[in-house]
């Protein structure tokens, strides 16, 4: 058994870390094979006597897709207008393949950018658009024609070669930026919310294509967004950003399953938590006893003393709703009775909100692989939630 160390002072999980260090071997042996391409090193923007982006240090690989995910004021659109050249640092070095490129001008850097608000020319064609770049870098006419065609052709847009973008939808224009972008061959291209204009279904589609592309060209993308679930689906990894700092970076699935701090744990997904103390642990299960007197039962490889404040989180899908009377005996250590306050029937999910004893209300969240046994839970009624002694995550308080 491992001891209790000084991370847990900092909020680090208390819980089981045996997947995260799996997953983290699995990552590393990944990201060797890739050479670093990009590096900010203690990189600090200020504006005026506000301090945009503090001491940022951060490597990112060729061919990676990066995400920078975090809320409004975070610095993450600022971070990245340093690295495109539209903002000089206040202190640090940008290192891109090798050479630092603060400093140096926007059209001589081997990045391109593509912002949400797509900046296509309405009075040009799709194809004028795309190959405005190659014409004012004095690329030869029949070299402009080639590579616009062949960029169409790539992100599935040749019929549209002589369309305005008033005559082309949401995805179209996005895919005509895009192509935009990418036609003069950058080794890294960076995508401020491109996405945020879609619909819900027009962006998983585009998500894909995104990534499609990425693969086809390798090039590296670097993406900047707030929208959790975006990160989430795209990204190799997630910068998670927050007052300017980088908070933790990692997989899409380590930020989720095991975060580095309650922060990651609130911002990245939704979340169960609950303030308790410690009571006692045995063989690697501990018990605390969180609001009005309710005790969970929790897997642990970390020594606790009796009276230990703690928080306890837990995903909502990692929680099971069952009726009242239902014969299935309870898989979990923990199994608390509760009546319903909500139901919210998503196709391929249900959503419920459920009143615990003790007045603890928890979000519970369901695949709907068979519903014949909870079909007919409404609100009101009375339940068994299961609550799993796995799959919960502990944060020193």
């Amino acid at each position: 058994m491992r001891s209790r160390d000084a991370r847990d002072c900092l909020g680090i999980p208390l819980a089981n870390n045996d997947v995260k260090m799996e997953s983290d071997d699995m990552e590393t042996k990944q990201e060797a094979a890739r050479p670093t391409y990009i590096q900010f090193k203690n990189i600090t923007k200020k504006f005026g006597d506000v301090t945009a982006v503090q001491d940022v240090s951060l490597d990112i690989a060729q061919g990676e897709v990066f995400c920078l995910l975090g809320g409004s004021g975070s610095g993450k659109s600022t971070l990245l207008r340093m690295l495109a050249g539209f903002e000089a640092p206040t202190s640090g070095q940008i290192i891109v393949d090798g050479e630092d490129m603060v400093g140096v001008p926007p059209e001589r850097l081997p990045i391109n950018m593509m912002f949400q608000s797509y900046a296509l020319f309405p009075h040009m064609t799709v194809e004028r658009n795309v190959g405005y770049g190659l014409r004012r870098e004095g690329v030869a006419k029949a070299e402009i024609t080639k590579r616009v065609a062949e960029i169409l052709d790539l992100v599935k847009l040749s019929g549209f070669a002589d369309r305005k973008p008033s005559e082309l939808s949401g995805g179209q224009r996005q895919r005509v930026a895009l192509a935009r972008c990418i036609v003069k061959r950058p080794k890294v291209l960076l995508l401020d919310e491109p996405l945020g204009a879609l619909d819900k279904k027009l962006r998983e589609e585009t998500q894909q294509e995104l990534l499609k592309i990425q693969r086809a060209l390798g090039l590296t993308f670097i993406i900047v967004t707030h929208d959790q679930e975006e990160a989430m689906t795209m990204a190799d990894r997630i910068g998670v950003m927050n007052l300017g700092q980088i908070v933790q970076v990692g997989h899409p699935r380590d930020l989720y399953e095991q975060p580095d701090s309650l922060f990651i744990a609130d911002f990245v997904g939704a979340l169960n938590k609950f303030d308790g103390i410690i009571l006692s642990q045995e063989d690697n299960v501990v018990e605390v006893r969180v609001q009005n007197g309710v005790t969970l039962k929790i897997v642990s490889h970390f020594d606790y003393n009796s009276g230990d404040r703690v928080t306890v989180t837990a995903r909502p899908e990692k929680l099971a709703v069952f009726p009242i009377d239902s014969k299935d005996s309870p898989t979990a250590r923990n199994s608390l009775k509760g009546t319903v306050t909500f139901v919210g029937y998503l196709g391929d999910q249900t959503h419920y909100s459920v009143l615990l004893e003790g007045g603890i209300e928890v979000k519970v969240s369901e695949q709907n692989h068979h519903m014949s046994a909870k079909i007919s839970i409404r609100t009101g009624d009375e339940v068994r939630v299961d609550w799993p002694a796995r799959g919960t995550a502990m944060f020193a308080i």
